[in-house]
């Protein structure tokens, strides 16, 4: 099954943690155009290692980057540990409306990059190609994970979790993020406790939960550094991956749904489309709009309807469900996701499946407020409210070897950027210690 290893990462040096706030950033495909800007200002911050300023695939842009990241280096600004670690990492959060604190418990390694069909890595979404090429570019600029994937693997012991909790006992660092999350990561050196982790996991299956383009862009950089290297054994760092793991029986592993804004339809009839509705769902409308989400909660095929003067809670009428055409297996085809892409979007807007997953028609938010001043504002035709996806069903779902409708996963928190870098360059493991691993 999986096999990782403990690494010894790349960190900010001692006198700027002190201020780690001001070095840490999201990830790539959640930071906004607006904290781009304001992290730029910081020539420090790790997002000019995750994001390099100039666009995408822009003339040198990955030799930027890779500049800025050898520059680090000699000035000492980020050095690289001196022993190798399994770094202990828990995020501290509260979700909106209540005042529950949960801590989600992970840890952060490498782990080999296994081909998907290799059926060890479970991914649950598809990519793509262009943000798939862009963080390959950027991994072969810098020979540097510059912030772990998501992967979850499942163990109802939760042996792990002891050692973890050991480790936070004495956390070096600790901060808060921009999702108002408290971050804290501990190290763990001991190599029989680590041994005791690469045994744990020498048993699973990781299912991806986020960082698909990422994890991707290690088995591409993979794949082409293979074909380069004559003397390949298969032990070369480009044969790993940074990923921080946590359990699926974890009781505060999160997943919030993403909701759906329809938007830029031409010819657009409320009346016409509430009418094609009918035909498949029952529709009850409710009063009040900001009660849907709660309204619809655990009722399978039930979503919420938000139009600019009314609002419903729709459920599809279990009698039209084996009048889905796609040649999808039942397992697919039961997906809350699926009924809604294919009943709502295709047979009642006339966006056929096909067209969805570039369609200009469709928008996503996970903010269900945001989705309430779209609609309001006139910036949306329609929100389609959704309910999260069962961890259950998203471990059903990868083990058929079959992926999610786009958008249907947001693991919540996000992990940050800047806590630790992990190396692909096998001439910075050149210590004895290293061997011994």
């Amino acid at each position: 099954m999986a096999e990782i290893r403990p690494l010894r990462a790349w960190r900010y040096a001692p006198d700027l943690t002190n201020d780690l706030s001001e070095l840490v950033s999201p990830l790539f495909d959640v930071v906004s155009a607006k904290q781009r800007a304001l992290l730029y200002g910081n020539p420090k911050n790790s997002i000019h290692i995750s994001v390099p300023q100039n666009a995408p695939n822009e003339a040198g842009s990955y030799e930027n980057v890779s500049k800025t990241l050898e520059n680090w280096k000699i000035n000492n600004i980020i050095q690289q540990d001196n022993l190798p670690a399994i770094y202990v990492y828990y995020q501290y959060f509260t979700l909106s409306g209540s005042h529950k604190e949960y801590i989600r418990k992970g840890f952060v390694c490498n782990i080999r990059a296994y081909d998907f069909d290799e059926n060890v890595i479970l991914r649950h979404e598809n990519t793509i190609p262009h943000a798939v090429n862009d963080r390959t570019q950027i991994l072969a600029a810098t020979l540097m994970n510059a912030a772990p994937t998501h992967g979850l693997y499942t163990d109802e012991t939760h042996e792990l979790e002891v050692f973890m909790d050991d480790a936070m006992t004495m956390p070096i660092y600790e901060t808060e993020d921009y999702q108002g999350v408290r971050d804290v990561l501990a190290v763990i050196h001991d190599k029989n406790i680590i041994d005791k982790f690469i045994n744990n996991i020498a048993q699973k299956k990781i299912i991806l939960a986020d960082g698909h383009h990422r994890y991707t862009s290690s088995l591409e950089f993979r794949k082409a550094q293979t074909k380069l290297n004559p003397n390949h054994t298969g032990k070369e760092l480009y044969n790993f991956h940074l990923m921080y793991l946590t359990n699926t029986e974890s009781d505060d592993l999160r997943i919030l749904p993403t909701h759906r804004l329809i938007l830029g339809l031409s010819d657009f009839d409320e009346n016409a489309f509430l009418e094609k509705l009918e035909k498949y769902f029952i529709l009850k409308e409710t009063e009040d709009a900001y009660e849907i989400n709660h309204q619809i909660s655990g009722k399978k095929w039930t979503f919420g309807l938000v139009l600019k003067e009314k609002s419903f809670k729709i459920r599809l009428k279990p009698e039209v469900f084996d009048t889905i055409s796609w040649n999808f297996p039942l397992i697919m085809k039961e997906l809350d996701l699926t009924v809604l892409h294919y009943f709502v979007l295709e047979r009642c807007l006339g966006i056929l499946g096909k067209d969805q997953r570039a369609s200009e028609n469709i928008s996503f938010s996970r903010s269900f407020s945001e989705c309430m001043e779209k609609v309001h504002l006139g910036q949306a035709q329609m929100a389609l409210i959704t309910q999260d996806v069962p961890m259950e069903t998203i471990k059903k779902v990868c083990e058929s070897g079959y992926t999610l409708p786009q958008k249907s996963t947001y693991f919540y928190p996000k992990v940050i950027c800047g806590f630790l870098f992990g190396s692909i360059d096998d001439k910075e493991m050149t210590k004895l210690v290293d061997k011994l691993f």
